[in-house]
């Protein structure tokens, strides 16, 4: 989450028509500890029983726990980027990423 909050500016365009959520199965306290803790410039949903994660197909329940998926969706509400699982070690992958955001913000 650090790179994310670290490259906020240049790959999610400042937040200038881009929200970024970050979904965990974590409870709403832990979330807001850690990312008060560590200033985060988006915000973070709680999903305890994991429903979302299992809609987008990202929750293990072995673990109770998401992966780590990324999903971009358009204005329309349709996945337009998916990253399954994101690499957050790969420069690459923040390369791609800013690519696919920066290609619905224009439209395409």
């Amino acid at each position: 989450m650090n790179a994310y909050r670290d490259q906020y500016a240049t790959v999610f365009n400042g937040g200038e028509k881009v929200v970024l959520l970050a979904i965990s199965a974590d409870t709403p306290e832990a979330l807001h500890s850690w990312a008060s803790d560590s200033g985060y410039p988006f915000r973070f949903l709680s999903d305890p029983g994991g429903k979302v994660g299992q809609a987008y197909g990202a929750f293990n329940a072995t673990y109770s726990l998401d992966n780590r998926n990324l999903f971009v969706v358009g204005s329309d509400g349709k996945i337009a980027y998916r990253a399954i699982p994101f690499r957050e070690v790969d420069p690459q992958a923040y390369k791609e990423l800013e690519a696919a955001i920066d290609g619905l913000a224009a439209g395409r």
